[in-house]
């Protein structure tokens, strides 16, 4: 079980999407007291454990407010395997498409990438001593028989040497250039192994599910003997290729389907974005002829708690965190079935941004747009600024960007920042050398961005 140390207080998680995140602050207390309920239901001592079940959450809000971010951001909190979905993809059964379990089997892939990662990370030392042993191996053959050689000194004097006293000799002083990085670009001879698993079409009339399909193909290819692969690659590709293949043998990758399982089941999040695309009013502005009912009836039992089977083992989703979130413009939450909003009590609506949280996204998360331009262009040895006057302007515009044509969020500033800085990224490291200072200033906003607003052609700006 988790110590109180391992896991963030409601608070410190509040901080912690702060620092992402701009406003938003009852989604944001929402989620960080369904992240640490996950905390408690596991350290709960009685039989009612079990019974415990996820408050999961519907968030309402127009694009770009920051539902997924929020959720994305959730995750990475937690270290918990995080999947975001699409309801508007997913189709009825019995129609071609996906269908609503794969988002189960999607969640346990990342789970057991987040285990798998973990497990190399604790075997990383082992690892890297094989694969150092390996490359020196390739590069000095270790001599098993002790044969004695005559070398001649300088002074015409012969003396008898062991040749496997002398090779091992060598390969300590190549050890210690291989530790330090000495050799990377010098190539040598490894044997990689080969996947086995092959490539299967559909069997059965297309009746088989993902699941046994991917059983079927892992079954094969273990029946197929290993085949390995000469490859000539230098020392530092060679330590790559060699790490991942020793750190996957060390593993045991039993243990790992048992853990990424557990991780799944009790900390896994799914996002289900767009939920309001299959809510039944909105049919009445048309879409896909697949039933919205249909899929909301599909997707109920897996919000409920079913069990679902993966490749690696059967996982139940009862006390998996199911985030739904949807704009809500053509259709009500309470156009979603009886049912299904049953199982999303938790509702939260986000708020628009204002011009004033466009100013504050420019400039303080830690991802902010501003910082991220700063660090692409500082790669090129360019310093770039922004004075706070240019940050204002670039947020007014987006601002009545929005406004105007269509109100897509903060992913607008994408749009802008672009069209601000395409003629400076484009005119580095050609007309701007190394050691430039570019500072941003409200003439330049002006100048660069002022047609968008004034012609109001805007339709190649609209994302």
């Amino acid at each position: 079980m988790l110590s109180t140390d391992q896991y963030l207080t409601p608070k410190e998680i509040v901080a912690e999407l702060d620092k992402y995140i701009i406003g938003q602050h009852d989604a944001k207390r929402n989620v960080a007291i369904a992240l640490r309920n996950r905390w408690r239901r596991m350290n709960v001592k009685t039989d009612i454990q079990g019974e415990i079940v996820p408050n999961n959450i519907l968030m309402i809000g127009a694009t770009g407010v920051g539902k997924t971010e929020i959720a994305r951001r959730l995750a990475k909190i937690a270290d918990a395997p995080f999947v975001k979905v699409e309801a508007s993809k997913f189709t009825e059964v019995g129609y071609v498409g996906r269908d609503v379990e794969s988002m189960v089997r999607d969640l346990v892939e990342q789970s057991v990438a987040l285990v798998k990662n973990a497990k190399k990370e604790a075997v990383k030392e082992k690892a890297e001593e094989i694969v150092e042993n390996i490359i020196l191996d390739a590069l000095i053959p270790p001599v098993k028989k002790t044969t004695p050689s005559v070398l001649n000194n300088a002074d015409g004097a012969s003396t008898i040497v062991d040749d496997a006293e002398l090779n091992e000799k060598t390969r300590v002083r190549f050890r210690e250039k291989i530790k330090n990085r000495e050799l990377e670009d010098r190539k040598i001879d490894i044997s990689i192994k080969q996947n086995n698993t092959p490539g299967i079409g559909m069997i059965g009339g297309g009746q088989m599910d993902e699941s046994s399909m991917m059983n079927l193909q892992e079954m094969i290819g273990n029946m197929i003997p290993q085949k390995t692969k000469k490859r000539k690659v230098t020392i530092a590709d060679a330590r790559k290729l060699l790490m991942e293949e020793e750190s996957s043998r060390l593993i045991d990758m039993d243990e790992v389907k048992d853990e990424a399982i557990a991780k799944a089941e009790n900390t896994g999040i799914i996002f289900i974005d767009e939920i309001d695309k299959i809510a039944v009013g909105a049919s009445k502005k048309g879409g896909p002829d697949v039933s919205r009912e249909g899929v909301q009836r599909d997707l109920l039992p897996i919000v409920e708690g079913s069990a679902v089977n993966t490749k690696y083992g059967v996982i139940n989703t009862d006390h998996i965190l199911f985030v739904a979130a949807g704009a809500f413009h053509f259709a009500k939450p309470s156009d979603l079935i009886p049912e299904l909003q049953g199982r999303f009590p938790i509702r939260v609506e986000l708020e628009n941004l204002t011009k004033a949280d466009f100013v504050r996204i420019l400039s303080e998360p830690k991802n902010a747009l501003t910082k991220q331009y700063a660090a692409l262009i500082a790669a090129e040895d360019v310093e770039i600024s922004f004075e706070s006057e240019a940050i204002e302007e670039i947020a007014s515009m987006a601002f009545e960007i929005n406004a105007e044509i269509e109100n897509i969020g903060a992913r607008r500033l994408h749009t802008v920042m672009s069209r601000l800085l395409n003629d400076i990224l484009f005119d580095i490291p050609d007309l701007i050398g190394p050691n430039a200072k570019i500072v941003i200033n409200k003439a330049m906003v002006l100048e660069k961005l002022s047609g968008m607003v004034e012609n109001r052609d805007l339709s190649q700006y609209i994302l």
